[in-house]
Parts: structure tokens; C-alpha cells; sequence
């Protein structure tokens, strides 16, 4: 080593040059492998701190600022919907959910105990106009299905009031569930509506009942179309012997089957008071004029059929007829207590 030295310092004095002396450096603490290790040494010690700090948070995590804490969402269990913000955020969400998912269904939930009184309103309001046979509960169960599809079917983007546009739903739902209870045809009741619209016009033009005839013309329909139509929108209509009524001067409940009348057969009672009223009419009259009577009001036979059967004119049985009731009312007048 120290031959090639000299070897270098006689060549460059023979170019003229200064020796150049060989000194041995110092490693420097700047040298870039010392600023490598010094920087893995100091990230080692960070994630050993990191994993011994007792509030879990590393160094290489963020924390979230406090803006997007309040932008999150809150779970569906904690939605509260008493104020129009927190309806619009749950409705938000519901349009946000997939179809199929198990969170909508659990929204949709809460969003039809949210309008559940709609329902119950809508079907009270409906339950009115009803037969006594039809019950309010009935109608509210078919008035949920319509609420269910409107929440499902609800496009929030339109900026339509949701009560506006379920309460539709629900008479929909409704109406469908008593035509499905109806076993009258559907065609058979469009007939009776259109009936009576044609009479309730005629009685408040005319202010008082309206004939067949008038019905006909203001329908513009032959006498033959106007009897079908006539004949269809008159059904047969069903009563539940077991339904209930209450009698309001007494106050008690009864059923349709204990005040039936039995058209069958006449009442006891009513035969021997029409018995009575007979004999107590006809007494004190002669034979002839007792038949009239009777031949008239009870067998409901005309003047001329009388006339034939006793061999007298129709003229002398009517002359006979008004003799009668004029002695009767004058004999009748001071017993109408007893009748």
C-alpha cells in the first residue's frame, strides 16, 4: 500500500501536480443508510406505542370529524318519526333500501304504525254508508293491504304528501274487499245506482215521487229496455237472522230472528180483531147490505161482480154502498174509543 502511494506522489510531481494525501474519513452521521435506520428506528418505537396507548386509536388512523358524525344515519330502531324531519329521513332511507332486504321490510313496518290511524279514519268515514252487517274492523284490515302498497309504490321525488296519496290506496283497498264480500253482480248494482240517480233527479225537479214513466223518459228508454233494466236492479236482498238491533224505547237488543214476521200464516190475534171489527160494522144491517160490505172490503170484489152476484145493477149496488157508509159514519162517530 504504502509503495503504491509513493508510486502516485512521483507521478504526479512529474505532471506538475500536488501530492494528493490519503487521509481516512470519519463515517458521517448524515450518510443516508444513518437516515434510513434512524427513520425505521422511529416508526418501530411509534407502532410500539401505538399498540400499548389505552384508547385504541393508532397512529396511522384519522378521526372523524364532527360533520360526518351527524351525517350518519341512524339505525332503523332509532329512528324517531314524531316530527316531519325524522318522517322525511325514514323515508329517505326506505328509498335508499334494496327491495328485498330484511331492513326494509322492517322500515316499512314502522312507517305503517306511523299512518296506521289513517286507516282507521278512513274506514270509520267509509263504515257509515254501510249496512249495519258490514264491521268496521273488516274494513280496517282491508285498508292495511292498501296502505302497504302505497308505502311501497310511495315515489318520494314527486314531492306529494304521502296522506294525500295513501288515503286513495286505502278506499281502493276497501272497495275491493266489499265487492269481494258482494254476492250481488257487479253490473246488477251499476243498474241500481243508475236508477236511483234518474228518481232522485225527477223528485227534486218535480218534488215528488217519480213514476215509471217519468224514469223511462228521463233515461230514454223503450217501455221493454226500461222493464228489464227495472227487473235487474231490484236483487233479492239477504238478512242474517242472527243480527242485532237495538230498540231504542226500551233500550233492549234483539235479534232479526225474534221480530221476524212469519208471512205464512196470519196472527191469531189479528184474525179475531178483524172478526170483531166485522160484526161490530155489520150489525143492525140487512142481509144485502151486509154483503156489500163484505162482498167489497173483505173479498175486494168490484161494483159489477157485487151487482151480478146479488142480481142487481152496478148503479144500485153503489147507491146502496154510499147509503151504507153514510148510516155507518154517522153510527161510528161516538165509538171510536171502542174500535
Amino acid at each position: 500500500m504504502s509503495k503504491i502511494n509513493s508510486q502516485a506522489t512521483r507521478t504526479n510531481a512529474a505532471r506538475g501536480e500536488k501530492p494528493v494525501i490519503g487521509v481516512a474519513k470519519k463515517s458521517s452521521t448524515n450518510s443516508p443508510s444513518r437516515i434510513t435506520n434512524s427513520k425505521r428506528s422511529r416508526s418501530s418505537r411509534i407502532s410500539n406505542i401505538a399498540a400499548t396507548d389505552p384508547s385504541g386509536t393508532t397512529a396511522t388512523e384519522k378521526p372523524r370529524s364532527k360533520k360526518a358524525v351527524r351525517a350518519s344515519a341512524p339505525s332503523i330502531a332509532e329512528l324517531v318519526m314524531d316530527t316531519p324531519e325524522g318522517v322525511y329521513v325514514a323515508w329517505k332511507m326506505f328509498s335508499e333500501l334494496a327491495r328485498d332486504s330484511p331492513a326494509r321490510e322492517q322500515l316499512r313496518n314502522r312507517l305503517m304504525e306511523r299512518y296506521r290511524e289513517v286507516v282507521r279514519y278512513t274506514a270509520e268515514r267509509m263504515h257509515k254508508r254501510l249496512p249495519a252487517e258490514v264491521d268496521v274492523d273488516d274494513l280496517t284490515s282491508a285498508g292495511l293491504f292498501g296502505l302497504m302498497d302505497a308505502i311501497n309504490s310511495f315515489d318520494l321525488s314527486r314531492n306529494v304528501k304521502f296522506e294525500t296519496y295513501c288515503a286513495q290506496r286505502i278506499r281502493g283497498a276497501i272497495f275491493d274487499e266489499l265487492r269481494a264480500m258482494d254476492w250481488v253482480p257487479r253490473l246488477v248494482r251499476s243498474r241500481t245506482a243508475t236508477m236511483d240517480r234518474a228518481k232522485k233527479a225527477i223528485e227534486m225537479e218535480h218534488g215528488q215521487k217519480a213514476t215509471e214513466d217519468e224514469v223511462a223518459e228521463r233515461l230514454q228508454m223503450n217501455p221493454d229496455d226500461f222493464e228489464k233494466l227495472n227487473r235487474d236492479s231490484k236483487p233479492v236482498g239477504i238478512v242474517s237472522l242472527n243480527r242485532k238491533w237495538n230498540d231504542k224505547d226500551s233500550g233492549n237488543e234483539s235479534r232479526e230472528m225474534d221480530v221476524a214476521k212469519d208471512r205464512g200464516q196470519e196472527m191469531p190475534t189479528d184474525r179475531i180483531h178483524r172478526i170483531d171489527v166485522q160484526e161490530l160494522l155489520t150489525k143492525g144491517l140487512s142481509r144485502s147490505e151486509r154483503l156489500i160490505l163484505i162482498l167489497y172490503y173483505y173479498e175486494e170484489m168490484t161494483m159489477k161482480e157485487i151487482g151480478l152476484t146479488l142480481d142487481l145493477s152496478e148503479s144500485r149496488v153503489s147507491q146502496m154502498h154510499s147509503s151504507i157508509l153514510a148510516r155507518l159514519k154517522a153510527q161510528m162517530k161516538h165509538r171510536v174509543k171502542d174500535l
